[in-house]
């Protein structure tokens, strides 16, 4: 698999990349989840199951990975399989700060993460990050920056990402929800000592929800480096969800839905990077069937398209399981 330079970086990065928002924890918004670990929802077992799919990743050419501290064990695991020599060759490493993971590894807890943008959280999930990643944390991200939270109008907290930058780090912002055009424009603004903070974003943008497209191409063109989440909208636009999967597979004859769903991705000029966010080595090499379709063989969806409040509205709805 080619990798390009993730733009504003020195970082490389494959067009794909693994996420493990649904390996580090045995509950996620995933439709289907529950039957993809099939009961392996213990700590061990997971970790067993999730080096299987990053060892799988990496063996397709694969050499981005990115996790957060909210993602359960996400971090601790792939630290673990980095540590053992399993990537020969040079990876990039992203994860995240904001979000703390309260599930206590039950996939019924009523609350599965809850958000912090504080400087004492930064502080310490910072040094929990070093401690599982190591050398390889090369960016590090505000998980879903919103206006609510107010963490983009935090000095202490702004201040403190530019001495990590000035370190030689990375730095970035994941958005999520229906005001992601708004936080991207904002966080574009923000500079410290004369450069703009934040070298990377990674947003949501898919085939029912492109309500932030114009804003990432403007990033993009300003220079930073654009990574795409939820590509398959935890699984809407897959076979799980038979009502837009029918109509994605008549559209691209020969491929899966979620391979067709990720080349609308990857077609888009200002993306430099989609995260898969497969739980199965068996969704991870569908999902990498998307290489094989060219950016011009994949046709206008837009009839897919719904108002970023119905998406989101949607998204809240889906269970943990």
């Amino acid at each position: 698999m080619l990798t390009r330079q993730l733009k504003g970086t020195g970082h490389s990065v494959t067009r794909i990349g693994l996420g493990l928002a649904a390996l580090g924890r045995p509950g996620y918004i995933n439709l289907g989840h529950n039957r993809d670990l099939a009961g392996r929802s213990g700590r061990i077992d997971l970790e067993q199951h999730s080096h299987s799919v990053l060892s799988a990743a990496y063996a397709a050419g694969i050499r981005y990975f990115d996790t957060a501290r909210s993602y359960g064990d996400g971090e601790a695991f792939l630290g673990r399989w980095l540590a053992a020599g399993h990537a020969t060759e040079p990876v990039t490493v992203s994860s995240k700060w904001g979000y703390r993971y309260v599930a206590a590894w039950r996939v019924d807890a009523d609350v599965h993460e809850i958000k912090d943008h504080s400087l004492a959280n930064l502080q310490q999930q910072l040094e929990e990050s070093r401690a599982n990643l190591g050398s390889h944390l090369a960016v590090y991200q505000i998980h879903s920056a919103t206006l609510e939270s107010g963490v983009l109008d935090d000095d202490s907290v702004l201040n403190r990402l530019a001495e990590l930058r000035n370190g030689g780090m990375t730095i970035g912002l994941s958005t999520s929800g229906p005001k992601q055009a708004d936080v991207i424009r904002k966080a574009m603004a923000i500079e410290r000592d004369g450069i703009g903070l934040f070298g990377t974003i990674q947003s949501t943008w898919n085939l029912l929800e492109q309500s932030a497209g114009n804003a990432l191409a403007e990033a993009h063109g300003a220079g930073k480096g654009i990574l795409i989440k939820e590509s398959m909208a935890n699984g809407r636009l897959t076979v799980r969800e038979p009502a837009t999967s029918s109509a994605l597979v008549k559209a691209v004859p020969g491929f899966p839905a979620d391979a067709i769903a990720i080349a609308a991705a990857l077609a888009q000029p200002w993306v430099d990077a989609v995260i898969s966010g497969a739980s199965t080595v068996e969704q991870l090499r569908s999902n990498l069937r998307a290489l094989d379709i060219d950016a011009a063989d994949v046709p206008d969806l837009s009839a897919l398209v719904e108002t970023p409040e119905v998406y989101w509205a949607k998204r809240s709805s889906l269970a943990w399981t």
